[in-house]
C-alpha cells in the first residue's frame, strides 16, 4: 500500500503554495510549520520572509491566510501577533487520515526513505574468552533498535559485529590448551552459554597463572602468537576453539536480551588479516602514512598531547605489529569496497571518539571515505549506579551483564506475577511476561536517553508501572488489547462524519505524527526519540481513556466505533514501535 500523506506534510504543501501566490519572488518558501499549544499547527516563516521582501508581515501574512486552500484539511486558519498564522484542522481530515493508515496493516502507513542506500552498521562487539559486562549493554541495545529502524524506513542494512578475538592474549590461551588438551572438551554433548563462559574463565585463569611463574612457558606462549600470526595450521585450529566457545556464550546472552544475532555478521578483527599489509602499502604509498621511529603513523595538525607534540594515529608498530587502526582501516576499505556501502556506522563507546576521528580522517585522505560514502559513529555515554558513578558491584567489579539481566527478569516477574491474577495469567505466562517486561525495561533505560549521555541503571525505577518506563507503555498496550474482550458485537470503525472530543482531536494529530517521528529518528539516527513518541502516545490514550468512554457507559454505537478505531490504532503504533526498539508487548499484562 502506499505510504501516506501526513496532516503536517499536507498543511505545509497549502501553506508554501499561498505564500508562493502571495510572494512570487520568494521562490520556494518554508512557512516553518510545527505542532503548537494555541491551535494544531503554527506556522512561523512569514516573518523572516517579509523582512527579506521589505513587506509588512502581519499584511504579508493576511494575504497569504486569504489564498489558503481551505475546507477539506484546513478548518480555520488565523494571523496572530506579528505575523504567525495559527491553524486548526477540521475533523475530519484527523480521521480519514488515520483511517487510511489503519487500512495499511504492514507500515500503518509509513513512507519508505526517499533515497535508500546501504549502511554497514558495526555494534555487539564482544571480545573472545572474555565475559560481557555491562559496558557491552549499549552497543548492543542501541544498534539493534537502529538497524530494525533503518530496515523499516527501507534502508539496506548490514550487520557487522567486530569481535575482539584477535591479540597477543591467545599466544597464552593456546599454547596452554595444546599443553592440555582436554579442557574444552564437552563431555556431554551440547553446553550453554553459562558453562562455555566458566569453561573459558577457567582455562584463562589457569592459563595465566602458569604465564606469570614459567618463563619457559612464557616464551612458547609468545612464540605462539607468532604462530597465530602466521596462520600455522595447528595454532589456528585451537583459536577457532576459543572462538567457537565464545560464540556459544555470547549467543546465550543476545538470545536473553532478545536479539537476533546472525554467524555471517560476526566478522572479527581476524576477518581482515589479509587486507592489513595492502592497507598500510596503500597508505604510505599515498603518503597520507609517514615513517616515524620506525612505525608507520599519520598525523593530524589538530590532534597534540599535553606535551604540544603531535599525536598520530599508529597503523603499524615499530616492531612491525598491527593495531587497531590498522585494523578499523582494512574493515572500512570491505566494507566500501566490498560490501558497497553508501554509510558506515559506528555504535561505540564515546571514549573511542578521538581514535575514530582519526580513523575517519585517515580514509578520507585516503580516499576511500567521500561525499558519496561516509561515516558517523554514533558514541554513546557510560551506565552508571544509582550514585551517579560507573556501574559496580559492591566489591568494585565490573557488572556481569548476565547477571544484570537476570536480576532485571527477577524484578519485573515480581511486579508481573503481583498483578497475575486479577488478569488470570498461568505461570508459563507470568515468567513469558515477566522476561518480556524485565529486558524490555533495561532496554527502554537506554534508549529513552540519548545515546550520547551516561544514565543511572536504576532496576526499581525501570520496572515501575509509573512514569517514563517500557512497563507503563507494555501496560497500556495490553490494557487496550483487553477493551476488545469487553466491546461485545462493536468493531474499530473510523467514522469521519464525527465531532472529535479534544481528547480524540490530540490522540488522532499525535497517532499521525508516526510515520514522520520515524523518518527523524532515522536520519539522526535517535531512537530515543522514538521512545519519547510512544511515551506521549500512551499519556495521550490515558488522557482520552479517562475522558471519552469507550464502552462504559455505553456511548453511541458510532461514537464507540470510532472510539474502538482509535484504540486499535493506538495499540498497534505502540506495537509497531515498540518492536522497532527491541521490546515486546505481551497482550495479557
Amino acid at each position: 500500500m502506499a505510504s501516506v500523506t501526513s496532516l503536517t506534510a499536507s498543511v505545509h504543501q497549502r501553506l508554501a503554495d499561498a505564500l508562493t501566490a502571495a510572494l512570487p519572488e520568494a521562490g520556494s518558501a518554508d512557512p516553518l510549520l510545527r505542532r503548537s499549544d494555541r491551535a494544531d499547527f503554527q506556522a512561523n516563516g512569514i516573518l523572516a520572509l517579509a523582512k527579506k521582501a521589505k513587506a509588512n508581515p502581519r499584511e504579508l501574512a493576511t494575504q497569504v491566510v486569504a489564498r489558503v486552500e481551505s475546507g477539506d484539511v484546513i478548518k480555520d486558519i488565523e494571523v496572530s501577533g506579528p505575523g504567525f498564522l495559527n491553524i486548526t484542522i477540521t475533523d475530519r481530515a484527523i480521521t480519514e487520515n488515520l483511517a487510511a493508515r489503519y487500512a495499511d496493516t504492514a507500515r500503518l502507513g509509513v513512507p519508505f526513505v526517499a533515497h535508500p542506500g546501504t549502511t554497514v552498521i558495526d555494534y555487539a562487539q564482544p571480545n573472545v574468552a572474555k565475559e560481557m559486562h555491562v559496558g557491552h549493554l549499549r552497543s548492543a541495545v542501541i544498534g539493534d533498535a537502529v538497524v530494525q529502524i533503518l530496515e523499516f524506513v527501507g534502508e539496506s542494512v548490514v550487520r557487522r559485529h567486530h569481535i575482539g578475538d584477535w591479540g597477543t592474549q591467545f599466544g597464552m590461551l593456546i599454547q596452554y590448551l595444546i599443553e592440555h588438551p582436554h579442557e574444552l572438551d564437552h563431555q556431554g554433548g551440547e553446553v550453554s552459554g553459562e558453562e562455555a563462559m566458566s569453561n573459558l574463565n577457567r582455562l584463562y585463569k589457569a592459563a595465566r597463572t602458569v604465564f606469570d611463574s614459567d618463563e619457559e612457558f612464557k616464551t612458547r606462549a609468545r612464540r605462539r602468537v607468532v604462530d597465530l600470526q602466521a596462520g600455522e595450521p595447528e595454532t589456528l585450529a585451537m583459536w577457532q576453539k576459543f572462538v567457537d566457545e565464545s560464540k556459544i556464550y555470547f549467543y546465550s546472552v543476545f538470545e536473553k536480551l532478545d536479539m537476533e544475532i546472525r554467524d555471517p555478521d560476526v566478522v572479527g578483527e581476524s576477518g581482515y588479516n589479509d587486507m592489513l599489509d595492502e592497507t598500510c602499502r596503500l597508505l604510505e604509498e599515498s603518503g597520507v602514512a609517514v615513517r616515524s621511529e620506525g612505525a608507520l603513523c599519520v598525523f593530524f595538525d589538530d590532534i597534540k598531547g599535553p606535551d604540544g607534540n603531535p599525536v598520530p594515529l599508529i597503523v603499524r608498530k615499530s616492531d612491525g605489529g598491527y593495531g587497531y587502526a590498522a585494523t578499523d582501516l582494512s574493515a572500512i576499505r570491505d566494507r566500501v569496497f566490498g560490501l558497497k556501502a553508501s554509510t558506515l556506522l559506528y555504535v561505540v563507546d564515546a571514549r573511542q571518539s578521538l581514535h575514530f576521528r582519526m580513523v575517519f580522517e585517515t580514509a578520507r585522505r585516503a580516499g576511500w571515505l567521500n561525499d558519496d560514502v561516509k561515516a558517523h559513529q554514533l558514541a554513546f555515554g557510560t551506565v552508571l549506579g544509582k550514585d551517579g558513578k560507573p556501574f559496580k558491584t559492591r566489591e568494585g567489579e565490573t557488572v556481569r551483564l548476565v547477571d544484570l539481566l537476570d536480576e532485571a527478569i527477577e524484578r519485573a516477574t515480581t511486579v508481573v506475577r503481583e498483578k497475575a491474577e486479577k488478569v488470570g495469567l498461568s505461570e508459563p505466562e507470568i515468567e513469558e511476561n515477566g522476561r518480556y517486561v524485565g529486558i524490555g525495561a533495561v532496554k527502554y533505560a537506554d534508549l529513552s536517553t540519548s545515546a550520547v549521555r551516561d544514565y543511572k541503571f536504576d532496576l526499581d525505577q525501570m520496572v515501575s508501572l509509573n512514569g517514563d518506563t517500557s512497563v507503563y507503555l507494555q501496560y497500556a498496550y495490553a490494557r487496550i488489547r483487553s477493551i476488545f474482550g469487553k466491546a461485545g458485537e462493536r468493531t474499530p470503525v473510523a467514522h469521519p462524519e464525527l465531532e472529535l472530543a479534544p481528547a480524540e482531536r490530540a490522540l488522532g494529530l499525535h497517532l499521525d505524527r508516526f510515520g514522520e517521528t520515524l523518518e527523524e529518528v532515522a536520519a539522526e539516527y535517535a531512537p530515543h526519540k522514538l521512545a519519547a513518541y510512544l511515551y506521549q502516545l500512551a499519556s495521550l490514550y490515558t488522557t482520552f481513556y479517562d475522558q471519552c468512554p469507550v464502552i462504559k457507559p455505553a456511548p453511541a454505537r458510532e461514537v464507540a466505533e470510532n472510539r474502538l478505531f482509535l484504540c486499535d490504532l493506538t495499540a498497534r503504533t505502540l506495537h509497531q514501535g515498540m518492536a522497532l526498539l527491541g521490546i515486546r508487548t505481551p497482550e495479557r499484562l
